[in-house]
């Protein structure tokens, strides 16, 4: 069959209009599903917690969008007193776009003694001059190359300009697609609710994976009597809330990806059976010739997995190129989902693209097989 393939290539193409229309329409449904997986692994990402996570967002109670969410800083101490507590940051986050968006510029203001260092690897820039300019940003790498800023611009959005001091890359999703200013700075220029001594949320560390529920239950008791209540949950937990509604809406179209591979089969097994009916005569003169059964099985089946083949990798490396350029991310309520382009959607197009391509061919090429060579002439 290895000897066989020059010969499917040119019979592939013998009907160059038809093989192109195939391929291009595989190509048109593994980039659909290619860009809806990317969607739902970056939604997947962004919410799905790990075993070893230990972050915890303290939010206040019944409030979803940062601008509605306004807690005492001085919950600080009380929250820094709990049992298994071992860091809290105090954080004040403004947003261009509370709703969802592909283009939201997220601020987070923090004191510059939280030694961002430990969550950033510099790109440019430095930590010196973030700590040493009230107005300095920390710019996430992600948000800096999809708003084209460089050390030493003033940026402005949501109202704020902030000078840009240094860009760094992080493992972190919602740090590398956000700014981070000095806490004061961002209290006094966000002007909401009054200005010093209020902040969105407290990130908090806990010293052990397995008491993340039971630290949130008692910081959310330890200020259940308070004028400002909180709901605290873990950090995917939160996103997750945060972005239910996207995460609803990607479910949805991951049946819009399926109905593409759908799409792949039945343009597959169109092609082919209509050049099974053409190539009748042909496969009786290769049965006469000596060609056994499965030969003939196996060249229709290669057929389908060229068309695929081709298709596949051709859509496939269009999403990938695509998502890679756009560098989208989608932001709802304060909360960062990124959409990444990684090779191994590309495989998984091409992968799809020719195992339903030969499943096409698979019936058609098994009723050729079974016919007996007279009858194969008698039908032309």
């Amino acid at each position: 069959m290895i000897r066989l393939l020059p010969f499917v290539a040119k019979r592939t193409w013998r009907q160059p209009l038809r093989a192109l229309l195939v391929v291009l329409g595989v190509a048109v449904a593994v980039f659909l599903f290619c860009a809806v997986e990317a969607t739902r692994k970056g939604v997947e990402r962004a919410t799905t917690r790990a075993a070893d996570d230990t972050s915890l967002i303290v939010y206040r109670e019944n409030r979803y969008c940062p601008f509605t969410s306004q807690l005492p800083q001085h919950y600080e101490r009380r929250i820094a007193a709990i049992p298994g507590v071992t860091r809290v940051v105090p954080v004040k986050i403004s947003v261009s776009n509370c709703r969802a968006s592909l283009d939201v510029v997220t601020f987070r203001g923090v004191p510059p003694e939280t030694g961002l260092s430990s969550r950033f690897q510099l790109v440019s820039g430095s930590f010196e001059d973030w700590q040493r300019r009230s107005d300095a940003a920390l710019v996430g790498s992600a948000l800096a190359e999809r708003r084209g800023i460089s050390v030493g611009d003033r940026f402005s959005a949501a109202g704020i300009t902030v000078y840009v001091a240094a860009i760094g890359a992080s493992e972190d999703l919602q740090s590398r697609n956000a700014a981070y200013t000095h806490l004061a700075f961002l209290q006094e220029a966000e002007r909401r609710g009054g200005t010093g001594g209020v902040v969105t949320q407290f990130e908090v560390e806990v010293d052990d994976p397995a008491r993340l529920d039971e630290v949130a239950a008692a910081i959310d008791a330890e200020l259940a009597r308070e004028s400002d209540p909180t709901h605290t949950r873990p950090a995917k937990a939160f996103a997750k809330a945060a972005a239910s509604d996207v995460v609803a809406a990607v479910g949805l179209a991951r049946w819009l990806g399926l109905g593409a591979l759908v799409a792949v089969f039945a343009l597959v097994a169109n092609a082919i059976v209509l050049a099974v009916q053409e190539r009748m005569k042909e496969y009786a003169v290769l049965e006469t010739l000596g060609y056994r059964a499965g030969h003939i099985v196996g060249l229709i089946l290669a057929e389908g997995a060229l068309l695929g083949l081709a298709g596949g990798a051709l859509g496939g490396a269009a999403a990938l190129a695509a998502l890679q350029a756009a560098s989208l991310s989608l932001a709802m309520e304060g909360v960062q989902l990124e959409i990444r382009a990684e090779p191994s959607l590309l495989a998984q197009g091409v992968a799809a693209a020719i195992v339903l391509s030969v499943a096409a061919g698979l019936v058609p090429a098994l009723r050729v097989a079974r016919r007996d060579l007279a009858s194969a002439f008698r039908a032309l």
